[in-house]
């Protein structure tokens, strides 16, 4: 008898889809007799089209883009899920963990605004009270730390909705993306500055804002792989996938997050880069009345622990 192909579980949107192939495609070379399957899970967020991610904490249960693929883990309906790590919670379901992180993407936040606007996309060209539209409270709050004067109107949606809606509203200015999954879904910058790709609307100037300026999320650029504790063989897969360095960063920084209290939407962001058999973590909190920012450096076999110093830096 054949043996059951190997379920990976994944969101439906086309860059949820684009990440669950490109983790099909990895197993497959990597194990080219097994046979593995492709099962899409529509999840609460995906449901919530019109929620604001901003109230997250009130409104929408944690673990908005994960929870029914997680369910479907722990009645062993699928082998392993594909997520964005940024939207998978510090506090996994009992029975599961974090197996595996490919290699990370490019970390960096991407601005994206209209030819019209009349500016280069540095921030200090921004028109006064220029209106930025973003659900996430990171963004505005590094936003609005260099331009008080911006505002800020939520939007949220898909990749391609999003620009749609920046093209559609007269008002807006312009909006910040993931790098990562512009790239992942195949979006490029010109030469000149122009956001290139399927769906594009016409005039779209894009820039990647430098970390400097904008610290991404925890987990921005990297793929989680989420697996039951107690399956060697999925582990013995998924470890196969497993980039050391990624993995060493994104635990830095979910143990960072964690100690923080906080989730995907919380105001808080850093950044965790392998230096020799260091790790050097950047981070930034608004959590209280006012910017806070460390970088401290730890012993690359003890993640958890940086994460933890840097949490305690900012919460001292």
């Amino acid at each position: 008898m054949p043996e059951k192909p190997v379920i990976i579980a994944t969101r439906g949107s086309a860059l949820a889809l684009t990440q669950a192939n490109l983790i099909f495609d990895a197993c497959r070379e990597v194990f080219p007799r097994l046979a593995f399957e492709v099962k899409i899970i529509k999840t609460t967020g995906d449901k919530l089209q019109t929620a604001s991610l901003a109230k997250a904490g009130d409104s929408i249960p944690k673990g908005l883009f994960t929870k029914e693929l997680e369910v479907a883990l722990v009645r062993q309906k699928a082998d392993l899920a594909v997520h964005s790590l940024k939207d998978l919670p510090t506090g996994l379901p009992a029975g599961l963990k974090l197996g595996a992180t490919p290699k990370r993407e490019d970390v960096r936040d991407v601005l994206i605004y209209k030819s019209e606007a009349g500016f280069s996309g540095k921030l200090s060209q921004i028109r006064e009270g220029g209106l930025i539209g973003t659900s996430s409270t990171r963004r505005e709050a590094q936003l609005r730390a260099g331009r008080p004067d911006l505002r800020f109107e939520e939007i949220r949606g898909n990749v391609p909705t999003r620009l749609e809606k920046l093209a559609e509203n007269d008002d807006l200015d312009g909006t910040v993306l993931a790098a990562a999954g512009l790239n992942r879904l195949n979006f490029t910058i010109s030469s000149d500055g122009f956001l290139e790709g399927d769906a594009v609307p016409d005039g779209m100037l894009a820039v990647a804002l430098d970390t400097e300026i904008m610290l991404p999320c925890v987990g921005q650029g990297a793929i989680g792989l989420e697996i039951r504790e107690e399956d060697g063989r999925i582990e013995k897969i998924v470890e196969r996938l497993n980039h050391f360095n990624t993995m060493a960063c994104v635990t830095a920084e979910r143990s960072f997050l964690k100690a923080m209290g906080g989730g995907c939407q919380s105001p808080v962001g850093a950044h965790a880069v392998v230096e020799d058999t260091k790790i050097r973590m950047k981070a930034v909190s608004f959590l209280g009345d006012s910017e806070q920012r460390t970088e401290q450096t730890g012993d690359l076999r003890e993640p958890t622990v940086l994460g933890e110093v840097v949490a305690g830096q900012l919460c001292a």
